[in-house]
């Protein structure tokens, strides 16, 4: 592999095809960050890149071929005019041109299937209907004319999808066709008479283009041959067309008549657009399914297809060392400082932490402490649990001193020992008042009625009460120093 040509972002590689007008490349799309893409390089011939007026009607018509946009069509990527080039930059397709398959072909003995004939020339109308449809980003018509269609310019891929090429150079080529003798050598035969002519041209010279290439596929051998291009523009004139059935017996019936439509002399005797003469190729002849078509294709170029890999392969390879420096952009600009969040006073108070693609919120150690370990916290607690201790003791010392005998008297409460002070944990008989019982019973297990007033000496006259269940007492020992002993329940 030779040595790249560099253009502008653009290497240009081995030359894949050759026309009258200009030489088509591998080429390499060359960007920042080592980014690169493989493309396809229409070179124009050194003699046409130096004229002006020339140079600035592909530009022209370049732009304009940027505003289609179908699956049936080429895009043009780019325009480039430097160092004395004129590159058209297309998006690479992994295929071969209609003219070289249709060549294959013949070779073998034979011509393209019936349904893959349908499926290409489909495919090619509906690209043309897209272009003669587009317009501008006003919506205004832009009337794009391909003006060049030809098997040279179809271009169908191993995915089984035909595609036009090359709009943005037909048109020029069109304006030369009458002063330079040579440029547009094997396209004639393509041309319609009012093309040739010279006279205003309408989305209808590239139906008859298609015309002539359905016709060629159905044969097998092209429609207008002479020894000169002189010679040929009046064969094309002339207009003389055999109809297809006369040379292929077995022809499906009803395309002698479509195939002659498109091919009239006069220009309002032909479909009004691609997309017409697409709804009767359908209906006439049912096209072959895409896989069908790609397998035709690889089989076909199938050696072709293999060297273009290899060389691709190769040159994908070495564009990988020819990148273009990253210093030539600017360092990303550096992230905006993360906003700091104040700590909190409380010890409970959650932390929140921002992640790249979410919120978390995290609680910190100290909030994991209990709440009762802060000194105030810890002081309504003890004073708590000194006052409620303090009245659990009172109650049951209350019913302890007065409850009743058997026999229906007060019974007496045993002498309390003298003991030291009480502490948080103690509590005497001295440091709680005497509560003698109500009037009323209080449940056993009450824990919320305290006895403040003392007994009264005689109880008042009452209706007669069951003896409350004697209870038993605990006796203080000598070891208890003083301490309560709480009666159990039976």
């Amino acid at each position: 592999m030779r040595e790249p040509t560099v253009v502008g972002r653009y290497a240009i590689y081995d030359k894949i095809a050759q026309g009258g007008m200009a030489s088509v490349h591998l080429g390499r799309l060359r960007a920042a960050a080592g980014f690169s893409r493989t493309v396809a390089i229409k070179r124009l011939h050194p003699h046409l890149s130096e004229e002006p007026e020339f140079l600035k009607t592909i530009v022209d018509e370049a732009r304009l071929a940027a505003r289609i946009s179908h699956p049936n069509v080429v895009p043009t990527i780019d325009v480039v005019s430097a160092s004395g080039e004129l590159l058209i930059v297309m998006e690479y397709v992994r295929g071969e041109s209609l003219s070289r398959l249709l060549r294959a072909a013949v070779a073998r003995g034979g011509r393209p299937p019936f349904a893959v004939t349908s499926a290409i020339v489909l495919g090619a109308l509906h690209g043309l209907h897209a272009a003669h449809e587009a317009t501008s980003d006003r919506g205004e018509a832009l009337g794009i004319v391909h003006r060049d269609v030809s098997p040279q310019n179809i271009l169908v891929g191993v995915d089984g999808v035909a595609r036009i090429i090359d709009f943005g150079v037909a048109k020029a080529a069109g304006r030369l066709q009458t002063t330079r003798e040579g440029v547009i050598k094997g396209k004639v035969a393509y041309m319609a008479p009012e093309q040739l002519a010279a006279t205003e041209t309408t989305r209808r010279v590239d139906v008859y283009a298609m015309g002539v290439v359905l016709w060629e596929l159905l044969v097998g051998r092209p429609l207008f041959r002479a020894d000169s291009d002189a010679a040929l523009v009046g064969v094309v004139m002339a207009g003389k067309v055999e109809p297809p059935s006369t040379l292929v017996p077995d022809l499906p019936s009803g395309l002698d008549a479509l195939v002659m439509t498109a091919l009239s002399r006069e220009a309002a005797d032909r479909f009004a657009s691609a997309q017409e003469m697409a709804d009767m190729l359908v209906r006439v002849l049912p096209p072959a399914l895409p896989t069908d078509v790609g397998k035709w294709v690889q089989d076909l170029a199938r050696d072709a297809l293999m060297q273009r890999a290899a060389t691709l392969a190769e040159i994908e390879s070495a564009s990988d060392m020819v990148r273009a420096s990253i210093s030539d952009f600017p360092p990303p600009e550096a992230p905006p400082a993360r906003a700091k969040v104040p700590e909190s006073r409380h010890d409970d108070a959650p932390t929140i932490a921002s992640q790249p693609s979410s919120l978390s919120i995290e609680t910190s150690r100290r909030s994991l402490r209990p709440t009762w370990r802060s000194p105030r916290t810890r002081t309504a607690a003890l004073v708590g649990g000194i006052v409620l201790t303090a009245a659990v003791a009172a109650i049951l010392a209350g019913r302890r001193g007065g409850s009743v005998s058997p026999a229906g008297q007060p019974a007496s409460s045993a002498p309390a020992p003298a003991t030291a002070a009480p502490s948080v944990a103690e509590v005497t008989p001295s440091a709680v008042p005497a509560a003698a019982p109500s009037s009323t019973a209080q449940p056993a297990d009450s824990a919320t009625s305290v006895a403040a007033a003392p007994a009264p000496t005689h109880a008042p006259p009452s209706a007669p009460r069951p003896a409350p269940r004697p209870r038993r007492q605990s006796t203080p020992s000598p070891q208890s120093s003083g301490m309560v002993r709480f009666s159990q329940p039976d």
